[in-house]
């Protein structure tokens, strides 16, 4: 009777014991739900296009990650990648080295990498690329600007220079990216193409486009 005795006495004064850290706990959760929700309150009122990247980027952290304080993962992942479009063109192995992003996380970004590559893709598909150069750019940018590796692309177009495809030929070191004349040509027979645009990056920092025509040989 007198162990039975001390073991309810002991279970109370540990529960005693955590009660503050169990506040606490509680506390820092409604804190976070708070933030969410105020988040979202005001990115609905003053619409997505006012949020600091930060915050943009914190929102969608939201999907992947349903609980806690994300905001200073957002900013870790800006501060790694240096811009909102560079944790977009990050891989998936690089997003995974930041503390607090699991593949998940990684993959949802990703999604919506592609989803930005598709929708940029979109401008110009079936349009005349003479007359869509500034759609033709701001695709360019966003498939190359964060690239940390050189890329070589091919638009292949259609008589009426018109996007039939898009294709990488070839990705490369971060200064060198190797091109085969042989396989471009084979791949412009293979899809009916009239014309073929040739993209090629420098990975820095600065990204503009130039117009660089080939001169013949």
């Amino acid at each position: 009777m007198v162990s039975v005795s001390s073991l309810m006495i002991s279970d109370v004064a540990a529960d005693e014991a955590l009660a503050p850290i169990k506040t606490a706990r509680k506390s820092a959760h409604a804190h976070h739900l708070g933030h969410r929700e105020r988040l979202r309150a005001r990115a609905k009122a003053g619409g997505l296009v006012a949020l600091p990247d930060y915050e943009l980027l914190e929102l969608f952290l939201f999907r992947a990650i349903p609980r806690g304080d994300v905001k200073p993962l957002a900013k870790r992942l800006l501060t790694r990648f240096g811009s909102f479009g560079g944790v977009l063109g990050a891989s998936i192995e690089e997003l995974c080295t930041v503390s607090g992003i699991g593949e998940a996380a990684a993959m949802d970004i990703k999604l919506l990498h592609e989803a930005t590559l598709r929708a940029g893709r979109d401008k110009i598909v079936k349009r005349p690329v003479i007359s869509s150069w500034s759609a033709l750019l701001g695709y360019v940018r966003v498939a190359l600007a964060n690239e940390s590796r050189e890329q070589f692309r091919v638009l292949f177009l259609d008589k009426k220079n018109q996007l039939i495809a898009d294709e990488v030929m070839n990705r490369g070191t971060v200064d060198h990216a190797p091109v085969y004349p042989r396989e471009v040509m084979r791949r412009a027979l293979e899809l009916s193409s009239s014309n073929i645009i040739l993209v090629h990056n420098h990975p820095t920092r600065d990204f503009s486009v130039t117009r660089t025509p080939i001169q013949p040989r």
